[in-house]
């Protein structure tokens, strides 16, 4: 039996489409949303309307026929947190995304609704898959110096474990599975995310949604605090002004007026000083996230996997593997694989290969015991 897929897949600079007859992969496009475009918009939320015109517009005018499909994958966004795997979309898990319950507004909250939307029009049942806010921390590095504050899990989970899986199974050199490894895995885009991947389990990474890493090209990533404390008592905004500039107006954005990498990257081949020093400040603070995963990993490092978009940059990847390989061998997929993620892990279900989980509200990380 052949099953068909459709994957909706909004993100911080772009939305993109997907349709899947089993693995095989039909068509995909990608929009791109320039950080401007979506200022206009006072939440992340009120670009629901938007994104869903602009689906429907995409189906229509490429006389996409979507009867009889039998799954829509949404992307997952910030509900409370939840273990990885494939998740069915029920009314909760919608509610909380939307309220962004696990503390992140991004424009991924926008994928529940929108699978739902579809599944209204076309049928079909309705899932997310290995959701940003998976959580398979060490206890270890969820504690802060600020008692009651705990790092959280907000990673790029679906590119991150599709990119790992992809590298192991297809990957010349690759001796190990992902649950027999130790891998550094990176994902490099309009959000940035890397992790340390021990065994199959995701154990700590940077916060990227929560501001911490490397900048990106629309996010602050780390500062000083105190720096941006007095940044906030000069720039008296409201928070929702500061969250959003945090969120979708900081990195390359703040720099150049623009998130779009290409613009950017053609200033830095054609010289422009100060395009090239905060380009390379931003691989520079890549490299160091990988260093410092390595520590979490003892040294203990397999390879270091590097995929998302802004992998197509080659000296992006010519920088990470000067400054890194040291540590372990650095491989680079341009692009991603979290359509062909979304896809494998419906197909499974629809399968019966593995049984689609129920949010409940509760998340799967609930504190330390006092005890």
């Amino acid at each position: 039996m052949s099953y068909k897929v459709f994957v909706i897949n909004p993100g911080s600079t772009s939305t993109k489409l997907a349709y899947f007859e089993d693995e095989n992969k039909l068509f995909e496009t990608s929009v791109f949303h320039d950080a401007p475009e979506l200022a206009k918009f006072p939440t992340v939320i009120d670009q629901f309307p938007y994104r869903k015109q602009l689906i429907l517009d995409f189906i229509r005018e490429n006389r996409i026929d979507l009867t009889g499909v039998d799954a829509i994958v949404g992307r997952g966004g910030s509900s409370y947190s939840v273990n990885s795997g494939v998740y069915e979309i029920t009314d909760l898990l919608i509610r909380d995304t939307e309220a962004g319950k696990g503390g992140v507004h991004h424009p991924c909250n926008l994928g529940p609704r929108l699978a739902k939307e579809l599944q209204e029009i076309y049928g079909g049942r309705i899932f997310i898959v290995d959701s940003p806010m998976t959580d398979e921390l060490d206890d270890v590095a969820r504690i802060t110096g600020i008692p009651g504050i705990y790092r959280r899990s907000h990673l790029h989970v679906l590119n991150q474990k599709g990119t790992i899986r992809f590298h192991c199974a297809f990957h010349d050199n690759a001796k190990l599975s992902y649950e027999e490894g130790n891998f550094i895995v990176c994902h490099i885009d309009g959000g940035i995310s890397i992790a340390a991947h021990q065994h199959g389990r995701m154990i700590d990474g940077n916060d990227g949604a929560g501001g911490e890493g490397p900048f990106t090209p629309t996010r602050t990533g780390s500062v000083d605090v105190l720096d941006f404390i007095d940044y906030i008592a000069e720039h008296p905004e409201d928070p929702a002004a500061l969250r959003k500039m945090c969120m979708t107006g900081g990195g390359l954005a703040a720099h150049f007026g623009t998130s779009n990498a290409d613009t950017i990257h053609r200033m830095v081949e054609a010289g422009d000083l100060k395009a090239t020093k905060v380009w390379d400040a931003m691989i520079y603070n890549i490299c160091k996230q990988i260093g410092a995963m390595a520590t979490v990993l003892h040294g203990q490092v397999d390879g270091i996997i590097c995929g998302g978009g802004l992998m197509r940059f080659h000296d992006v990847a010519d920088q990470i593997r000067e400054r890194c390989e040291w540590i372990a061998p650095v491989s680079i997929y341009p692009g991603e694989f979290e359509h062909e993620a979304m896809a494998a892990g419906a197909i499974r279900v629809l399968k019966g290969e593995e049984k689609a989980q129920i949010y409940t509200g509760e998340p799967v990380w609930k504190g330390f015991s006092e005890a």
